[in-house]
């Protein structure tokens, strides 16, 4: 068999600068090469229209189950709400039954998904218990067979999410992405921590530059990457295409553009002003309102405000004060106030 040889680091010092190429994800051009990641709970259509505004080349959407017994129920098909969401549209499916993936991943494209993501990363309990997630990695004859049927039931670019291995003992990341490959996959993300690990202590990135070595499809690295010089250096340290921001993006969405702007010009954008949050944040309530309801969407903004406040002046007493309301105008204006009150100070402080 002839060796695979290892694609070109995408991450290129010239002049001083970092240049990050540009990804394609079957007829899609991710630009920039920065990605969301799905996380359950979090990256439902207004963050992920939030997030392509502040910088992101694609956002993929929270996990939604392969079980067509769930399919109609509310939250699903609000989870199916793609209208007006800029392309290309991410979904990602779990489950664990290749026929019953290859049957969600044609109802998501039915219902506007252009991509279709496949969860093999996720480690959360509830979701390995029934052998999907994360999982799954124990199997690789089972992946196998996922893979090629969800690749052979639609037309649309099949990515797929892991993680290093189910264990430290167990880290088959690299058998993994070669299967991925050869059944069709046509970008794969790795988050560099086993199942084992959650999200505890580092990530490691050597299996991630193993992975790159192993296959030549785009390759998106994933794992504590929370901050545009954290980006460059996992790019440079494993020559993937682009890079995934999860958790660090809670809160600080702009992140994402601050990433971005570094990768192609080797240039700190200044971090925003607490008027240009507030902004921000205001506009990211005005469309949980919209899209949930007055009353689920003031409870469902209250963790992002905790977000949006955490290492604030104040953070506790707002938090205390913002989640005692369930009035959308109430939630607005105390909102309003406290970024207000720290543009104030800053003013004064200057």
């Amino acid at each position: 068999m002839t060796p695979r040889r290892r694609r070109r680091p995408v991450t290129l010092r010239r002049a001083g600068r970092l240049e990050c190429a540009v990804m394609r994800i079957g007829s899609f051009t991710i630009e920039p090469a920065v990605v969301l990641a799905p996380m359950a709970g979090v990256t439902d259509k207004p963050f992920r229209q939030l997030c392509k505004r502040l910088g992101a080349g694609l956002a993929v959407s929270e996990m939604t189950t392969a079980d067509p017994r769930l399919w109609h129920t509310a939250k699903s098909q609000r989870r199916a709400d793609h209208a007006g969401e800029p392309d290309p549209v991410s979904v990602q499916i779990a489950g664990y039954d290749p026929r019953m993936l290859a049957d969600a991943a044609r109802y998501n494209v039915d219902l506007g998904a252009q991509i279709i993501d496949i969860n093999m990363g996720c480690p959360a309990k509830k979701v390995c218990n029934v052998y999907s997630g994360s999982a799954l990695l124990q199997d690789e004859d089972l992946v196998a067979r996922i893979l090629a049927a969800v690749v052979q039931a639609v037309d649309v670019p099949v990515t797929l999410k892991i993680r290093t291995g189910w264990n430290r003992e167990n880290r088959n990341g690299v058998q993994i992405a070669r299967i991925a490959e050869d059944a069709g996959i046509a970008a794969l993300a790795v988050h560099g921590r086993t199942r084992a690990d959650l999200y505890q202590g580092e990530a490691e990135y050597e299996t991630i530059a193993a992975i790159r070595d192993a296959i030549r499809i785009p390759l998106i690295a994933n794992g504590d990457i929370d901050s545009p010089h954290k980006a460059a250096q996992v790019l440079r340290q494993t020559g993937a295409d682009a890079v995934m921001i999860g958790r660090a993006a809670q809160g600080r969405p702009w992140i994402l553009r601050e990433v971005a702007h570094f990768l192609e010009t080797g240039e700190e954008l200044a971090p925003p002003s607490p008027t240009e949050v507030r902004d921000i944040l205001l506009g990211h309530l005005e469309h949980l309102y919209a899209f949930y309801g007055e009353l689920p969407g003031v409870r469902i903004a209250r963790k992002h405000l905790g977000w949006y406040a955490k290492d604030r002046p104040e953070n506790a007493a707002f938090r205390n004060v913002v989640n005692g309301t369930d009035c959308a105008l109430m939630q607005l204006r105390l909102t309003r106030d406290y970024f207000d009150g720290l543009a104030g100070r800053q003013a004064l402080a200057a």
